[in-house]
């Protein structure tokens, strides 16, 4: 899976949403280097409520079959996951598979509810 990975900030102050951030990773590798202990996540501010995911292929990108390239979203907590299907279901088990394993930051943790 080749991706730009783009991840949006955004808070909310009462009923005023603010965009407060955008990074974007060359690949999965990166995102999930961002979101470990020590990584980078810790630095989200307090006041974060949700984090949009949008994963963006690259255009020479080969489709392996018609339901891979479904643009889907998938919502974990208030972590959104936009993106080619195949890639949002893959992308989300590693997720859940770090989760599990305690790989990912507290706060990141606490941003997608678990």
């Amino acid at each position: 899976m080749k991706h730009n990975i783009s991840l949006e900030f955004t808070a909310k102050a009462g009923e005023r949403e603010f965009k407060e951030e955008s990074i974007t990773f060359r690949n999965p590798t990166e995102l999930f280097q961002f979101v470990r202990p020590g990584g980078g996540c810790e630095k989200i501010a307090d006041d974060v409520t949700e984090i949009q995911m949008v994963l963006l292929p690259y255009p020479d990108e080969i489709s392996v079959g018609p339901m891979d390239d479904l643009p889907v979203t998938l919502e974990m907590g208030m972590v959104f996951l936009t993106g080619p299907m195949s890639d949002v279901v893959q992308v989300s088990q590693q997720l859940l598979g770090k989760a599990v394993r305690d790989e990912l930051s507290p706060n990141f943790m606490k941003i997608i509810g678990l």
